[in-house]
């Protein structure tokens, strides 16, 4: 008899498949006479099974890095993703004492550097560009970002995470994207600048500002599953962004507006420079 995290296991395996079976669909009539056929056995008693849905994924290791003033955001868009697609997701730190993020929520690690001793498949690191300048002056982080990366199949990252990954050394030669606040800061420590959203090369991907990671995620994701659960994920929480005001990067928002936000960040973006400038240094960067 199978257990509850066999249970849930294959009825997630069984919905993600059916979605990605109805979105071939194209008319509703076809829709509506296929739905006998495509929706899985469900009784009350299996809510119990979604009540314990923490720790019973079964798919591809996700190890996140986590730190104090990171983007809440640049994390919780991705582990969304991956939590869908049934991974086993860790947040990594250096020890268990609650974290407060950008918006003031705490979130604890799942597993401390000590702890955390397998090679994952994938390792992420979400922005948050003073936390994250944070990281870059830190030994013990760079220590852990280095040998995971030298382990993990995919070396990722979202939002100003780059500026870490960079500070580590995994990004000398490769392209990869950041923040539009602190891309540019990028080949200082060795990285090609691209301006693409997402940026693939080789084993190494990385994510524009914020809510680029679910872009990253679903195409990581396409990556590790395949594209039929990376589509299901999708509509699965319904990603079709649609911004009301088209105004989400330098590009479309034109000279002046962009004068005005990078004016505004300024002090910060001259710290950043500081952190990747010892980093330079460090790296042997010319």
């Amino acid at each position: 008899m199978q257990n509850d995290r066999e249970k849930f296991s294959t009825y997630r395996r069984s919905l993600l498949i059916n979605i990605a079976a109805l979105s071939t669909l194209t008319t509703l009539p076809a829709l509506a006479n296929s739905t006998s056929q495509i929706n899985p056995p469900y009784t009350p008693q299996d809510s119990a099974i979604f009540s314990k849905r923490k720790n019973h994924a079964v798919g591809q290791h996700i190890a996140i890095l986590i730190y104090p003033q990171m983007v809440m955001l640049d994390m919780i868009g991705p582990q969304m993703v991956f939590n869908e697609a049934e991974c086993n997701i860790d947040l990594i730190w250096k020890d268990r004492a609650p974290i407060a993020t950008d918006l003031g929520i705490p979130i604890t690690a799942t597993c401390t550097f000590d702890e955390y001793a397998i090679a994952p498949d994938v390792l992420l690191i979400p922005g948050g560009l003073m936390g994250g300048i944070a990281c870059m002056n830190d030994p013990q982080v760079l220590d852990f970002v280095q040998k995971k990366g030298a382990q993990a199949s995919w070396v990722t990252s979202v939002c100003t995470g780059s500026l870490i990954l960079a500070a580590a050394g995994l990004l000398k030669g490769y392209q990869a994207t950041s923040h539009w606040g602190v891309k540019h800061l990028l080949p200082l420590m060795g990285a090609v600048l691209s301006d693409e959203r997402v940026v693939i090369d080789r084993n190494r991907m990385t994510g524009g500002g914020v809510t680029a990671g679910i872009d990253f995620a679903l195409l990581l994701l396409e990556k590790l599953q395949g594209r039929d659960i990376a589509e299901s994920v999708e509509l699965l929480i319904e990603y079709a962004p649609a911004p009301p005001f088209n105004m989400g990067s330098l590009e479309l928002a034109g000279p002046e507006k962009m004068k005005i936000a990078m004016d505004k960040r300024k002090d910060i973006n001259d710290i950043a420079l500081k952190a990747v400038e010892i980093a330079r240094q460090r790296l042997g960067v010319l």
